[in-house]
Parts: C-alpha cells; sequence; structure tokens
C-alpha cells in the first residue's frame, strides 16, 4: 500500500480553509524571521565588532557557490514535492536517496575544487573556508525532503519553530568562537549548524521514514520538473558568483564585505515584513490552480500584502541608513550605507519578484521563469561587470536599473500567464511607487530637520514620520490593502496544525 503524504494541491477544498492556512502559515513564518533577526541582528552587531571586513569578504565569497551544489544533489525535487498533485512513498524515498548521495560526492567535488575558487577570488583564506563549508551540501539535502514535506502540508508552525531554535544555536556558537579568537571561523560554525540543527528537527517532525526504494519513471518525472527549477537556480548562482567575483577582483575583498553588510541589512527588512508571504502562497497557488478566476484574485491580494508589507520598512532604511549602519555595525562599516539606501529602493521591486517566481511553481510552469530569469540575471552581471571600476555605489545604482526593467517585463509576462489585463497586474505597483515617493519624501524632511538631534532620536522621528504618511497615502489611494491586512490576522489560526497522514491515509 502507497504512503500519500499531504494533500493533492489541485483540490481546492473549502475556501476558507486555504485562506485559513494560508494566513496562518505567513504569520508563523513571520514570528520565526522576527525571532531569528531580532536576535541575529544583536550577533552581527558583536561579531562586526569581533571580525573584520575581510572575514566577511571571506565568508561571502566561499558561499556563493554552496547553493549551487545543494540544488545539483536537490535537482528541483524539493520543488516538485511541494506542488505535485500526490506524494507517495516511493517518490519521496526516491527524491531522498538521490539528493542524499548526490549531496556527498558534490560536497567532495567542493573540496577538490577549493583551490581554484580561491584563484578566481584572488583570495587564499577562500580554500580552507570552503572545504569545511562543503558540508553546508550535506547536512541541507538531508534535510530536503523532510522540509519538502512540511512545507507541503503547509506545517508552517513546525517549520517556524525549527528554524528559530537552529538559528538561536548556531548565533550562539559563532559569538563563542568569536570571543575565542578563532576569527572567520566563527561565520563558518554558524553557517554550518543552522542548516544541520533544522535538518534533525524536520525528521523529528514529519515522522517520515524512507524505504529502501529508487524508481527510475520517478526520478526522470521529477528531473523533467527539476531541471527547469535547477536552470532558474544556476543562473541566479552564477550571477551571484560573479557579481562577487567582479566586485572582489575589481575593488579588494574589503569591498565584498562592505556590500554583503549592506545586503544583509536590506534582507533583515524583508525577511521580518513580507519575505514569509511567498513560501506560503507557493503552496496555496498549486491547490487552487485549476481556477483561474481564483488564482487571478488570490494573487493580486498576495501582490498588494507584499508590497505594502515590505515597501514601509524599506522606505525608512532608505532614508536613515546613515544612521542605522554606524549604530547597528559600528563605525568602520559606514562605507556601506549608501549602498544599503539604493539596495532599499531596489528592494521595494524585488518583491513582485518573489511573488511571481513562487507563482510559476505553484502552477507548475517553472520553463516560463527559467527564460525571463536567465535574461534578467544576465542582464544584472553584465551591468556588474561594467560599473565595478565606478564603485560599490555604481554597482547598487546598476542593480536598481535593472530591478525597474525586470518589473515592467513582469508585468506583460503574468499578465499572459493569467490571461489579466497588464494594468491590473501594474496597478499594486503604481500606488506602492507613490507612497514610497511621497512618504521618503517626508521622512528626508523629517531626517533635515533632526540633524541636531541624538542618532537614535533623529531614526525615531523619520521612522514615525514615514509610517503615518505611508498609511495615509495608502489608505487614501488603496484602501483595500489594510482591510485585506485584517482579514488575514482574522482568518489565521495560530496554533492549528496539519499532520502527516499514515498509510493510506489522505485529507482535505
Amino acid at each position: 500500500m502507497k504512503t500519500t503524504v499531504g494533500t493533492s494541491p489541485n483540490d481546492q477544498g473549502p475556501e476558507d480553509a486555504v485562506g485559513r492556512q494560508t494566513a496562518s502559515g505567513v504569520l508563523w513564518l513571520t514570528a520565526q524571521k522576527w525571532v531569528i533577526r531580532l536576535l541575529g541582528f544583536v550577533t552581527i552587531a558583536v561579531l562586526t565588532r569581533l571580525l573584520s571586513p575581510e572575514d566577511f569578504g571571506t565568508v561571502a565569497a566561499a558561499s556563493t557557490i554552496l547553493p549551487f551544489f545543494y540544488l545539483l544533489s536537490d535537482l528541483g525535487f524539493a520543488a516538485y514535492i511541494v506542488q505535485v498533485a500526490k506524494a507517495d512513498q516511493r517518490m519521496l524515498s526516491t527524491a531522498f536517496w538521490f539528493s542524499l548521495s548526490a549531496g556527498a560526492v558534490l560536497g567532495a567535488a567542493l573540496i577538490a575544487i577549493a583551490p581554484l575558487m580561491g584563484i578566481l577570488f584572488s583570495n587564499p583564506d577562500v580554500v580552507p573556508v570552503l572545504q569545511v563549508l562543503s558540508l553546508w551540501v550535506v547536512f541541507t539535502a538531508f534535510g530536503s525532503v523532510p522540509m519538502a514535506i512540511l512545507r507541503r502540508t503547509m506545517r508552517f508552525s513546525a517549520l517556524a519553530a525549527q528554524g528559530a531554535v537552529a538559528a538561536l544555536i548556531a548565533q550562539v556558537v559563532a559569538i563563542v568562537m568569536a570571543f575565542s579568537g578563532l576569527g572567520v571561523w566563527a561565520l563558518v560554525g554558524q553557517s554550518l549548524i543552522t542548516p544541520a540543527i533544522a535538518a534533525i528537527l524536520a525528521w523529528f517532525a514529519t515522522r517520515w521514514r524512507p524505504n529502501l526504494l529508487f524508481n527510475g519513471h520517478e526520478f526522470v518525472r521529477m528531473a523533467r520538473f527539476g531541471g527547469k527549477v535547477l536552470g532558474v537556480e544556476f543562473v541566479a548562482m552564477i550571477r551571484a558568483s560573479g557579481e562577487a567575483a567582479v566586485i572582489s577582483s575589481t575593488l579588494g575583498v574589503a569591498a565584498l564585505g562592505y556590500m554583503n553588510i549592506a545586503q544583509r541589512l536590506v534582507q533583515v527588512v524583508q525577511d521580518l515584513t513580507g519575505s514569509a508571504i511567498v513560501p506560503v502562497t507557493t503552496v496555496s497557488f498549486a491547490r487552487i490552480r485549476e481556477n483561474k478566476k481564483r488564482l487571478l484574485n488570490a494573487y493580486l491580494r498576495a501582490l498588494r500584502m507584499s508590497y505594502a508589507a515590505l515597501s514601509l520598512p524599506l522606505t525608512i532604511v532608505a532614508v536613515a541608513a546613515g544612521l542605522l549602519v554606524p549604530i547597528l555595525f559600528g563605525e568602520a562599516w559606514a562605507s556601506s550605507y549608501p549602498i544599503a539606501q539604493i539596495l532599499a529602493l531596489a528592494g521595494t521591486l524585488t518583491v513582485g519578484a518573489w511573488l511571481d517566481h513562487g507563482l510559476f511553481y505553484g502552477i507548475g510552469k517553472p520553463g516560463k521563469w527559467f527564460v525571463y530569469a536567465l535574461v534578467i540575471d544576465g542582464l544584472t552581471l553584465a551591468t556588474t561587470a561594467v560599473l565595478a571600476r565606478f564603485g560599490l555605489v555604481a554597482v547598487a545604482w546598476g542593480f536598481l536599473g535593472v530591478c525597474i526593467i525586470a518589473t515592467v517585463s513582469r508585468w506583460f509576462l503574468v499578465a499572459r500567464t493569467l490571461s489579466a489585463p497588464v494594468r491590473s497586474i501594474a496597478g499594486p505597483f503604481l500606488f506602492v511607487i507613490t507612497a514610497v515617493v511621497v512618504s521618503g519624501s517626508a521622512g528626508w524632511g523629517a531626517m533635515l530637520l533632526t540633524r541636531s538631534f541624538p542618532d537614535w532620536a533623529s531614526i525615531l522621528v523619520i521612522a514615525t514620520t514615514v509610517t503615518v504618511v505611508h498609511l495615509m497615502v495608502t489608505r487614501l489611494i488603496a484602501p483595500q490593502v489594510i482591510s485585506e491586512g485584517l482579514a488575514v490576522l482574522a482568518r489565521s489560526k495560530w496554533g492549528k496544525r496539519i499532520p502527516i497522514l499514515r498509510d493510506g491515509e489522505e485529507h482535505a
């Protein structure tokens, strides 16, 4: 008898059930991000005072290639498991044994090619760091299938708890190692402990165990879908590695460290606000993809809420980064603040890319997204290569320009896929740009008026001003955003769990 894990994504079920599960998942993952990032702020504030920009740059350079090797071991099977109609024991076991075996082989290959990466980044310290970080590939591959099962069954509360525990332990270890004088190895230890603990906890949560099964038919079917997913991620990894190599070789490894800190600040803000919407809605899109009208309405609601959730804090960062960076990371990182300001503006545009990525995966069309990613990531890398000689600020402006081009192109791509007018897809973006420009201008004025204030007081005034003006503009031109956000809170049920089923069982 086959074991069926989770529900069919195509089984719509009661609309309230899907909406409640989606809302609950968003809130659980958002809570996780807050826990991780608030503690992470403390950790990074300590580490930036104990470690050098070269240490951060070395780990950043070594880490750019790691996700690519994990993707080769996963081969897109996790994405397939999340959206497939039925996931039985044979398919899951096939995915697990392939991922684990490939992870071990690729980890060994990573150790072998580490010297070449040291030459590429013009930094011999990258070699031993990358060789130790090869374990990251094995740990992540080990937990890939259990985590995909948790996502598929929308057990986001379990994922949130596991991620928070793993990150907390890793951050404590990193601080202890840094105070012990271990330097760059504190960052390496943090990078390894997080996936190891998260994988172990995922295995306990799913209660699923693989059989000694490997089916060629199932492998081919997953590989056809996963190959397109792999293509998307492969292009992204090439772009990230290429950008890191260009910056490191042109401006030095310290410049890569400054860029890394600016990116971290923006990523923290994104994680604390709207990033949880994307993994949750991917599963939701898969569940309702046969109902085109419902899918379009769900997409537009998610897009409006994502823009609204992220644009407000990113606008605050764009205005106040010059004050935030020295407080959070120390005066030695002041060079990162103008980069962070520009990347924060670009971040308001990439929100739509996240959601569109999840949309195309959820409806089973990763091939279309691969073509888009190939063009845009290629343009991003080319822009970085041309502008790197002019400095990091020029690179950041170039990235913003590419984000504008990418956003407009996605309007047409999504509109055609969902059989919707382009103006309906572009509508949420136009409202958020208005809110960002108006509230950002108000925040800039508040910053000029509070120059004589202590930095923390000036930041408080700026944040308050931007928030009030942003909400007023949103209420005026897009009132449905606020009502939809309140509806999410009303419909969610924290603590509701969807169990993994036993043999022969399936739930609605």
